[in-house]
């Protein structure tokens, strides 16, 4: 235990040791914070001031939404202080805190995903119960339920990470603390721990994804026989979730499912699922879906008209 505390701050190498790129990178990503800010907050408004948020799907979008915002302002803030910055540190405490909450939101956005694919299963494939089944009371079971499962997850995570012994190198070569960057400096055997991440992180991102597509290949199944309006309709909506999903699980899958090793790659592809999904996402939900559209149009219209008069 004494051990640990030999290292109070870590030193985050960041996304480059160029400062003309850093200075590109900070400009980019602070577009892309904005655009993450506008845009779901954009959704939220239009969802929670409109009909759609009593819809089941619209009620997880906007958890969704919610989820996207607080899970990239865990990492997004600190990457663009530290672009600027000369020396990018730290403390020990900090670190294990942007640790917990990054696995505590990124698990409740892998559960909302599945959540979201199991309701578009029902409403495509058992359309007659999905009043009955996707109740309000089942919603709100369902959020519950992926807290509880993203909490047990960073939990886990958090405490193979805090009893890390740390008395040696303390940079870590990457933007944000993670669990593989650390067992790296850890002064002890990683293997076993390395082992329990990979089944903590890796299996449950890989299990729902598998969960994901087999839902979504049963919904194909299903709608091959639907009306071809119907069936456009339900492709619409379902190849919304398909983008989103890939673009999310694909870099998680990168990382987390190997064994616990850090390369190079790494930083790009936490990119993607830090910042780059949570950008796309409401761009991906909205502009190919009509009814989202037809909202943001009512409530936004009738806001500008109302403030003209």
């Amino acid at each position: 235990m004494g051990n640990r505390n030999n290292v109070t701050v870590f030193i985050l190498l960041g996304l480059s040791q160029n400062k003309n790129i850093e200075i590109l990178c900070f400009i980019l990503f602070s577009f892309c914070y904005v655009a993450i800010w506008m845009g779901n907050l954009l959704i939220m408004i239009s969802i929670t001031c409109s009909p759609l948020i009593n819809q089941p799907m619209y009620f997880f979008l906007n958890c969704l939404s919610l989820s996207d915002l607080s899970y990239t302002s865990t990492v997004t803030p600190k990457l663009l202080i530290d672009l600027l910055a000369e020396r990018k540190t730290i403390s020990y405490s900090n670190c294990m805190t942007q640790l917990f909450i990054l696995h505590f939101l990124g698990g409740i956005e892998i559960f909302i995903l599945t959540g979201m694919a199991y309701d578009r299963y029902v409403a495509i494939c058992r359309p007659l119960h999905y009043t009955v089944i996707m109740s309000r009371q089942r919603c709100n079971t369902i959020i519950t339920a992926c807290c509880t499962g993203a909490f047990l997850h960073s939990a886990s995570q958090f405490l193979l990470a805090i009893f890390l012994p740390f008395c040696g190198p303390n940079e870590i070569d990457h933007y944000f603390c993670d669990v593989y960057p650390l067992l790296k400096l850890a002064c002890t055997d990683t293997y076993r721990i390395g082992v329990l991440v990979i089944v903590n992180s890796g299996l449950i991102a890989l299990l729902a994804f598998v969960i994901l597509m087999a839902s979504y290949f049963l919904i194909l199944y299903t709608i091959r026989a639907y009306p071809a309006e119907s069936r456009a309709k339900a492709l619409s909506t379902c190849s919304s979730h398909v983008t989103v999903v890939i673009l999310f699980f694909a870099p998680v899958l990168f990382i987390y499912i190997r064994p616990a090793t850090t390369l190079p790659e790494d930083k790009v592809f936490a990119l993607f699922y830090t910042i780059i999904a949570p950008m796309f996402n409401p761009l991906i939900y909205t502009l190919r879906n009509m009814e989202m559209r037809d909202a943001m149009k009512k409530i936004w219209f009738r806001h500008l008209f109302l403030e003209g008069k």
